[in-house]
C-alpha cells in the first residue's frame, strides 16, 4: 500500500550535519521525498505533535530541545513505508537500536536520537497537517 510518513531531523542532527546521510538512507531504500522544508518548530505545533508526552516529566526538555534549531521536515512516500521507516530508523533509544539503523549509527540518547519518524498513518496525517499546506507536497 503507497503511504505517506513524515520524518524530522531533529536539531541534534542538524547541528552535527547528517542530513545527507539521513537522507541516503530513504532514497537507497527506494522511497520517494515528496516535500521538504527546514522549520523552526512552536509552541503551538510542539504542544499537538506531543500532546502524549504533556503530563511526563520530561516534556519541558524535550519541547526546549526541539527548539534549539530548525528541523529538516519531510514527507517520504512508498509501499509500506510507515513500518520500514521505522525499522530504517531503529529504536527510540539509540542503545537499543539494532546495528545499522540511524540511531544506532548516530543518536546519542532517548531524546537526541537524531530522527523522527511517523508511527501510524493517523499520525502522519496529522503531522502533514501541522507543518505542510497541501501546495508543499508533490503529487506523484
Amino acid at each position: 500500500m503507497l503511504e505517506r510518513t513524515v520524518i524530522l531531523v531533529k536539531p541534534d542532527g542538524v547541528k552535527r550535519g547528517l542530513i545527507g546521510k539521513i537522507i541516503s538512507r530513504f532514497e537507497e531504500a527506494g522511497f520517494k521525498m515528496i516535500s521538504a522544508k527546514f522549520i523552526w518548530l512552536t509552541d503551538e505545533i510542539l504542544n499537538q505533535w506531543y500532546a502524549h508526552h504533556k503530563d511526563k516529566d520530561f516534556f519541558p526538555s524535550l519541547l526546549a530541545f526541539m527548539k534549539e534549531t530548525p528541523v529538516l521536515a519531510m514527507i517520504w512516500q512508498g509501499e509500506g513505508i510507515i513500518v520500514k521507516a521505522r525499522e530504517i530508523c531503529g529504536a527510540t533509544d539509540p542503545k537499543k537500536a539494532a546495528p545499522g539503523t540511524i540511531r544506532a549509527d548516530f543518536g546519542t540518547e532517548v531524546q537526541r536520537n537524531i530522527i523522527h519518524v511517523s508511527d501510524s498513518q493517523e499520525a502522519s496525517q496529522k503531522e502533514i497537517s501541522l507543518i505542510f499546506s497541501p501546495e508543499e507536497i508533490l503529487g506523484y
